[in-house]
C-alpha cells in the first residue's frame, strides 16, 4: 500500500485550498483499502462556446488525478446553466437560450478532452437530475437557511452596493451542490472563485447523510493583459482551439510580470530567472501551442510570429477568401464569413483601426468595395489574421 499522506501531496501541490486539513489522505488511504478510485467532481457551466488556458489550470489537476489512477466527473451544467452561477459576479448573469446552452455544452465535451483522459472521464449533463419536480425542489430547498447562502462575498457585496440578487441566485449554490450528491463525489475541484459553493457541496451532501467531499481550489489564471481573469468577454484570452499563429502571438502578448505564473500553473515549471523575458515566452508559447496542435504547428506559428511581428511582413502562407465575381463586396460580411467573427465585431475592428488591406487602414467611411479593387490584396483582421482575397474567374 502506498503512502496516503505523500499521495496527497502530490494531488495537492499547486492548489490554494485543500480542505478539510488531512481529508484527502484519509480518502486516498480508504479507497485503496476498498479497492476503488476516488471520483473528483468538475462542474462547468457552457455559458460560452469555448475553453481557454484559465480551464486549463484545473483540467491539468484533474488530469493529474487520473494519472494517479483516480476517475473525474465531468459536469456539464446544462441545468444549472440556466439559473446563473453568482460566483465573482457584481450583478445578475444574463440568461442564455436553452440552443446556445446545447450548442455550449457539446463544445465543452468535446474540448475539456484535450486535456482529460477520455478513458479515465465520466461527462454527466446536471439536467439529468435536477429537472426535478416541485416538490423534489422544496424538499432540497428547506434543508437549508437564507442566512447561510447569504454568507458568501459575492452577496455580501452585491446587498452593500443595492444591487439585486434573484431568489434563482440564491438557489445556484444548493442545486450545484446537489450535484455532488448524484454522483457520489469524493473530491471537487474549482477555482478560488467557487470556494463557497464547494464547501457548500459538503453541506448538501452531509445533509443526505452521505460522506463529504473534499475541496481544492486552485488559482485564477489572469488574461493576456495581466490584470484581469481570462475571459473570453474580456477579450484577454487564450482559446484552446485558435489557430497556432494566433495562439502563440497572444501567448507573446504577456506582460513579463506573469510569466511565472503561466509556467507554474499551466507547465508545472518555474522560469529561469537568469534568461531573457522574450525567450521564456517563446518557449512557453512553443509548448503551448504544441500541446494543442503538434510539434510542427508550433515551429510554423513562432515562423509567422517573426515574419509579420518582428520583420514587419505578411505571412509566407495564408488562407484564401474567395469574392464573389462581380459588383462590390460588403467588407463586414467578407471578414465575418472569412474570419468566423460576427458583422458586429467586424465593423468596430473597420471602426478602430483593425482592418488592413496590404497594411493600409481600411477607411471606415467606405465598407462596401469593388471585387476588381480587392481581388489579390492581402487582408489583415487585428494582428495576427491574414487572409488573400481572390475574385472567381
Amino acid at each position: 500500500m502506498s503512502d496516503p499522506g505523500a499521495a496527497a501531496g502530490r494531488l495537492s501541490e499547486g492548489a490554494v485550498d485543500v480542505l478539510p486539513e488531512g481529508r484527502l489522505a484519509q480518502q486516498i488511504a480508504i479507497a485503496e483499502r476498498d479497492g476503488r478510485a476516488l471520483r473528483v467532481k468538475l462542474g462547468i457551466d457552457p455559458t460560452a462556446p469555448d475553453i481557454h488556458l484559465g480551464h486549463v489550470v484545473v483540467l491539468r489537476k484533474l488530469r493529474q488525478f487520473q494519472d494517479a489512477g483516480h476517475t473525474v466527473v465531468l459536469i456539464v451544467g446544462d441545468y444549472t446553466a440556466r439559473v446563473g452561477d453568482p460566483s465573482g459576479r457584481s450583478a445578475e448573469r444574463p440568461m442564455l437560450s436553452d440552443a446556445q446552452i446545447d450548442a455550449n455544452s457539446a463544445t465543452f465535451r468535446e474540448q475539456a478532452m484535450k486535456v482529460l483522459d477520455p478513458e479515465r472521464t465520466e461527462t454527466r449533463m446536471n439536467s439529468e437530475w435536477l429537472s426535478m419536480g416541485s416538490d423534489e425542489l422544496f424538499a432540497l430547498a428547506r434543508r437549508f437557511t437564507v442566512a447561510r447562502l447569504l454568507e458568501r462575498d459575492d452577496f455580501q457585496k452585491r446587498m452593500a452596493a443595492d444591487q439585486p440578487i434573484s431568489v434563482l441566485e440564491l438557489l445556484y449554490p444548493v442545486l450545484q451542490g446537489y450535484d455532488s450528491v448524484a454522483i457520489r463525489a469524493d473530491v471537487e475541484v474549482g477555482g478560488t472563485d467557487q470556494k463557497f459553493n464547494l464547501l457548500f457541496g459538503r453541506d448538501v451532501q452531509g445533509s443526505f447523510g452521505f460522506p463529504e467531499q473534499s475541496i481544492l481550489t486552485m488559482p485564477i489564471l489572469p488574461g493576456t493583459d495581466g490584470v484581469r481573469r481570462m475571459s473570453k468577454s474580456q477579450g484577454n484570452y487564450v482559446g484552446v482551439t485558435d489557430p497556432p499563429e494566433e495562439m502563440f502571438g497572444k501567448l507573446m502578448s504577456l506582460p513579463d510580470d506573469v510569466m511565472g505564473i503561466y509556467y507554474e500553473l499551466l507547465l508545472g515549471e518555474t522560469v529561469d530567472p537568469g534568461g531573457h523575458p522574450m525567450e521564456a515566452k517563446r518557449r512557453l508559447g512553443r509548448r503551448i501551442v504544441e500541446w494543442f496542435w503538434d510539434a510542427g504547428a508550433a515551429l510554423a506559428a513562432e515562423r509567422h510570429f517573426d515574419q509579420v511581428h518582428v520583420r514587419g511582413g505578411t505571412p509566407d502562407e495564408m488562407s484564401e477568401i474567395a469574392l464573389d465575381g462581380g459588383g462590390d463586396a460588403h467588407l463586414p460580411a467578407l471578414i465575418a464569413d472569412g474570419f468566423g467573427i460576427s458583422r458586429s465585431e467586424a465593423r468596430r475592428m473597420v471602426a478602430q483601426g483593425g482592418v488592413k488591406l496590404d497594411g493600409e487602414a481600411v477607411d471606415p467611411s467606405r465598407l462596401d468595395l469593388p471585387t476588381a479593387e480587392l481581388d489579390g490584396r492581402v487582408l489583415q483582421v487585428g494582428k495576427r489574421r491574414f487572409a488573400r482575397l481572390r475574385r472567381a474567374a
